[in-house]
């Protein structure tokens, strides 16, 4: 369970990297706020949205422009990749997760990325962001800011690449219950699968043009290496993306497969109760008009019950001739 610090309000975590080392330091949660801001290295913080006094921690110690503390203390729902003042800051999609289970719920990670700090926020526990945390404390190569931003985008493509696989296999398993001898009207999970996959698509698609279009800025404007970092980033994500497409368009022919073994089940329906309607109707005309209650009605004594009954064989029989005649049978 993540603690909220009592010396620094909504931290979560944050570490202090040193150029041309390996390692890393924890700053550990009691320490004060005055530590966060010591010269030496750059300095990664991941910090709670949760705790109201969030917003007051990143004005205090965070020399960004305006726009990216407004980004930093946001609850926006949309992707958004922004360059200014030499810092890059946005949002970008991810996966949220339980204590002990991962989820398919799409979260929200909140970023700003200068030449000499690095600040997530979040609302829920992500995915993404405890493998790079975890991937940190195994001494993994950091030497600039921007390389932890690009492995922020990594581990969030790996993470969507065991989602597609899972996904995957769920489609596969419907696939088979349809094309095969199975109920193929009950797919309760086929629905929130096309959302799932849906949403993701659209927001890898706005996620890649907003790389590009960042990646498009003049380097004195950016943070060193973010154009290469975002052009390798953008190569991987088509990549992904065009797994999640080729998902999509699976996932999009069986709910029309699905619609069309339903509408066939339904026209053979309305076929056979065409055809009995086709066979009753004669017979109905001879009984309504025996059943009429006017006089001089033919057969009215002795065996008439039995003539009209032959007269409703007899005109079944004429509708049978003339369907088989015509083709319908």
């Amino acid at each position: 369970m993540n603690l909220i610090s009592p010396e620094i309000p909504g931290l979560v975590w944050a570490y202090r990297f040193f150029p041309g080392e390996n390692r890393c330091q924890r700053i550990s949660a009691d320490s004060s706020v005055d530590s966060l801001q010591a010269s030496e290295g750059w300095l990664w913080m991941h910090l709670a949205l949760s705790d109201a006094r969030t917003p007051a921690l990143i004005e205090r110690i965070a020399n960004l422009p305006q726009a990216a503390i407004a980004t930093l203390t946001s609850h926006d729902t949309q992707a958004a990749i922004t360059v200014s003042e030499d810092v890059v800051h946005g949002t970008v999609v991810d996966f949220e997760r339980t204590f002990d289970t991962v989820t398919k719920t799409i979260g929200w990670l909140h970023f700003a990325v200068s030449d000499r700090l690095v600040i997530t926020t979040r609302l829920h526990p992500l995915r993404s962001i405890d493998r790079v945390k975890a991937a940190v404390e195994k001494n993994a190569r950091c030497s600039r800011p921007i390389d932890l931003f690009e492995m922020l985008v990594i581990e969030f493509q790996r993470t969507l690449i065991s989602l597609v696989l899972e996904l995957t296999e769920e489609l596969n398993v419907i696939e088979d219950r349809v094309y095969g001898e199975a109920e193929h009207r009950q797919q309760p999970g086929l629905a929130p699968l096309r959302r799932t996959v849906v949403r993701l698509h659209r927001h890898l698609r706005t996620t890649l043009a907003l790389l590009r279009r960042a990646a498009a800025s003049e380097d004195d404007e950016v943070p060193p290496g973010f154009i290469d970092a975002a052009e390798r980033l953008s190569d991987r994500l088509e990549a992904v993306d065009r797994d999640v497409f080729a998902l999509q368009e699976r996932a999009r022919l069986l709910h029309e497969e699905i619609d069309s073994k339903i509408s066939s089940e339904t026209n053979r329906h309305l076929y056979i109760l065409s055809l009995m309607t086709a066979f009753l109707l004669p017979a109905t005309l001879v009984t309504g008009f025996f059943g009429m209650n006017t006089g001089a009605l033919p057969f009215a004594g002795g065996s008439g019950t039995l003539y009209a009954g032959l007269f409703i064989a007899l005109s079944m029989g004429l509708a049978w001739m003339i369907l088989k005649r015509i083709g319908i049978l």
